[in-house]
């Protein structure tokens, strides 16, 4: 044993988790365990992928809304009275007459 040889009992401990592994127990043990975490990786991505996709919709749902406020107030300041008097002013147009007015219920 002084000529740096080891023996047979003492094998290293990588040739002893490679044993392990590929025996007949220890393999449907391994390979079910990897596939388990193959599995959490790829759910875990998509799920962040998901949250990407629902981030990018709330911005576009805001940005929307914040146009849609602004044409809302568009249409306000277009319809105002002030408004459309002065332009019935500039194109010649005159108050309608009683019996001109009709009322849609």
């Amino acid at each position: 044993m002084a000529s740096g040889k080891k023996s047979p009992d003492k094998t290293p401990v990588g040739k002893k988790i490679k044993e392990i592994i590929f025996s007949s127990q220890g393999f449907p043990i391994f390979l079910s365990f990897t596939t388990l975490a193959i599995l959490f990786v790829l759910f875990r991505m998509k799920n962040v992928e998901m949250d990407y996709k629902i981030s990018k919709s709330n911005r576009d749902i805001e940005k929307v809304l914040l146009d849609n406020k602004e044409l809302k107030a568009k249409n306000a300041r277009m319809l105002s009275t002030d408004k459309l008097r002065r332009l019935a002013v500039a194109h010649h147009l005159d108050q309608p007459k009683q019996d001109q007015i009709i009322v849609i219920p």
